[in-house]
């Protein structure tokens, strides 16, 4: 594993949209194993590929509840609203306040390519939207109502 770069707010890579990871292959491995180790070394709670460059779709997220590694997440449902601070290491030094569901249902592929759906309320549904949006170019700055 290897810690891999994070890139910043200037980078165009974060506007663009993430690629369907059609083999989930030992790259693909890789890649969440690095991006799990750069995301604990920064001391986040969810890293998107296109944050370390890659415009595919793999999330990994650990919000205290165990690591999850998140391969072409599609979200199912979002149910209620939860309003809250959130910031991003693609953009160190800012946070400000996001509507975000409070519960939403994610489709996704663990890494042996099995189908899985999670149920996410509060903070983890809050990483799982934030992190499917860098997958289409979305950061939390476009969604903030209030900044901190």
């Amino acid at each position: 594993m290897a810690i891999r770069q994070i890139r910043y707010l200037e980078d165009p890579i974060l506007r663009k949209k993430s690629r369907e990871i059609t083999d989930i292959n030992d790259r693909i491995k890789t890649l969440l194993d690095d991006m799990v180790e750069t995301m604990y070394k920064s001391e986040g709670v969810g890293l998107a590929a296109p944050q370390v460059g890659i415009l595919r779709k793999a999330v990994v997220i650990d919000v205290g509840e165990g690591l999850l590694k998140l391969v072409n997440p599609e979200i199912l449902e979002v149910e209620g609203e939860n309003i809250d601070f959130e910031g991003c290491l693609s953009i160190p030094g800012s946070s400000g306040k996001v509507i975000r569901p409070e519960r939403v249902k994610v489709k996704y592929l663990d890494i042996d390519g099995n189908e899985k759906i999670i149920e996410g309320t509060g903070l983890l549904a809050r990483a799982l939207c934030h992190e499917i949006d860098h997958l289409d170019g979305i950061l939390f700055i476009d969604k903030m109502i209030e900044e901190e």
